[in-house]
């Protein structure tokens, strides 16, 4: 599993211009799934991201986690995260997951991060044509990808 993080100060998901997520302060979460992902991805990669220090303390240093804030998540699933570039000019997504493995793969990695969390995480919707809005807080986009834990 491949994630890009972003710190935001809002997030939304539409589809079809109806809004169907909505957070004000937290993490917009791009999950990319492929075939070789288990449940030790899910489970390693929803405990770094509840984890992660990338909110401000009370001197602004990056200290505090989502369990440590009152920020809110979105996931979205995007099998464009493990395109593949090196040859020619047009994308491969080979490597991306097909619905049957990625769905059930994105809905527990999803019910993980909840539990790790304790609150509710808000999501678009698997293989829609979704439009993602955010405002990038700092900048802060972190890239973890749960076949490089060492």
């Amino acid at each position: 599993m491949k994630v890009v993080i972003q710190r935001v100060t809002n997030a939304s998901v539409s589809i079809s211009n109806e809004k169907v997520a909505h957070i004000d302060y937290g993490m917009l979460v791009l999950l990319g799934i492929v075939n070789e992902d288990t449940q030790d991805d899910i489970n390693w990669l929803s405990k770094k991201i509840a984890n992660l220090r990338i909110f401000g303390d009370e001197n602004q240093v990056m200290n505090k986690s989502l369990l440590d804030t009152d920020g809110e998540v979105i996931v979205v699933s995007q099998f464009t995260l493990h395109a593949a570039t090196k040859k020619g000019n047009r994308p491969s997504y080979i490597q991306a997951a097909k619905p049957d493995v990625a769905i059930p793969l994105y809905e527990a990695f999803v019910n993980q991060l909840e539990s790790d969390l304790g609150k509710k995480v808000q999501t678009g919707q698997f293989g829609a044509d979704m439009q993602v809005s955010l405002v990038n807080d700092g900048p802060v986009t972190i890239i973890i990808d749960s076949k490089n834990k060492l």
